[in-house]
């Protein structure tokens, strides 16, 4: 089921790539581990090609020192054996090839660029351990940060040490930085698959691309298991699928 959450209505997934189609910025959400979600992503690049010309795709699953390896790949794409993209482009392990290969693949054949949207792991290590002041009225707001700490507290069953979370929480909150400083530099229109977490109107990217002027800010579509509780404040679309069990923390 697919719901528009700024009037309840509900759509097709021909309506819902409609008004996608019309957006500058388009942030999907989504739980990694679930197939259904990889799948619809696929989908989407897929539907809003046929309506529009595509700008950009960026992935949280893929960090700046990949990226001279996504354009080495990216030029070779019709002449390279698929089966060696994943070493190719130094793929991490804690993202499943199986669920995102098919993702990959299509977009490195496409005509615009695929962009990492991620922070180094030397540029987290440094974020945790020199927490750096982040600037603007809304991603900086107390009620943000407060959201933002239960949430990382109940990733972890609240088993995190007292003096652990202010660095997790400047990594969060510089990771949607990061993301948002990257979608206004992407070529338009932009995508950005990502954490359901990092794409939430209340606590992720969408508050950093205010902050740094975005004067339309972005739709997001959050793609949601039955039985997770989705409104307005997080979301402009849901659209529900399938549940696993387990929790999926995508921080």
């Amino acid at each position: 089921m697919i719901r528009d959450l700024r009037n309840g209505h509900k759509l097709t997934a021909q309506q819902l790539a409609e008004r996608l189609a019309q957006a500058a910025i388009v942030l999907v959400g989504e739980r990694h581990d679930n197939p259904d979600h990889q799948a619809l992503e696929l989908w989407i690049m897929q539907v809003l090609a046929d309506r529009r010309a595509q700008g950009s795709l960026l992935m949280e699953m893929l960090n700046p020192g990949q990226q001279s390896k996504v354009d080495e790949i990216t030029a070779a794409f019709k002449s390279t054996d698929p089966a060696n993209i994943p070493t190719a482009l130094e793929w991490q392990d804690g993202w499943d090839w199986a669920l995102y290969g098919p993702i990959v693949r299509y977009a490195l054949g496409q005509p615009y660029p695929l962009l990492s949207a991620n922070l180094s792991p030397d540029e987290i290590c440094a974020i945790y351990s020199h927490q750096p002041t982040l600037t603007g009225t809304h991603s900086s707001a107390p009620a943000v940060r407060e959201l933002l700490q239960a949430h990382i507290g109940d990733a972890y069953d609240h088993r995190l040490p007292e003096e652990s979370l202010p660095g997790l929480l400047a990594v969060q909150q510089q990771r949607h930085r990061c993301m948002a400083q990257r979608l206004l530099v992407a070529p338009a229109p932009a995508l950005l698959f990502a954490s359901a977490y990092h794409v939430r109107k209340d606590i992720g990217v969408p508050l950093h691309l205010l902050d740094l002027g975005a004067v339309d800010g972005a739709v997001v579509l959050m793609l949601a298991e039955v039985g997770v509780h989705v409104t307005s404040a997080a979301a402009d679309y849901v659209w529900y699928t399938g549940a696993l069990s387990g929790k999926d923390y995508g921080g």
